[in-house]
């Protein structure tokens, strides 16, 4: 069986400083690419609920299990909550967190000399 060749979008450093985001495209596909106190993330710009464009979505952290009368947060700075109807999305996984079942296909990004490259 053949591997699929990934591609690779590399875009300078300086083009996302913490706390930014921006839109590449990669084998027609938008990616997302975010830089959330500083750790680079990736995932695919459409949420799987109704395709809304992740890149206008907020980040921050969620509600995490906890018992009862009490109340948790946490992973701050990797949780995306979609525009429309607010889904959240572990920026790590790509999982949903409110339904695990959904899913953002996420990307490998890394930082590579001045560069941020993004393998798609």
């Amino acid at each position: 069986m053949a591997t699929k060749e990934r591609t690779r979008i590399a875009f300078p450093s300086s083009a996302l400083p913490n706390g930014s985001r921006k839109l590449i495209t990669a084998n027609r596909r938008e990616i997302a690419v975010f830089n959330s106190h500083g750790s680079l993330y990736a995932v695919y710009n459409r949420c799987p609920h109704h395709r809304a464009p992740l890149i206008a979505g907020s980040i921050g952290g969620a509600n995490l299990p906890s018992p009862v009368g009490t109340l948790r947060r946490g992973l701050e700075g990797c949780v995306l909550f979609c525009p429309w109807h607010h889904y959240e999305f572990n920026l790590e996984s790509g999982r949903c967190i409110g339904d695990p079942r959904l899913r953002v296909a996420t990307y490998e990004v890394r930082r590579e000399g001045g560069e941020i490259a993004v393998y798609a």
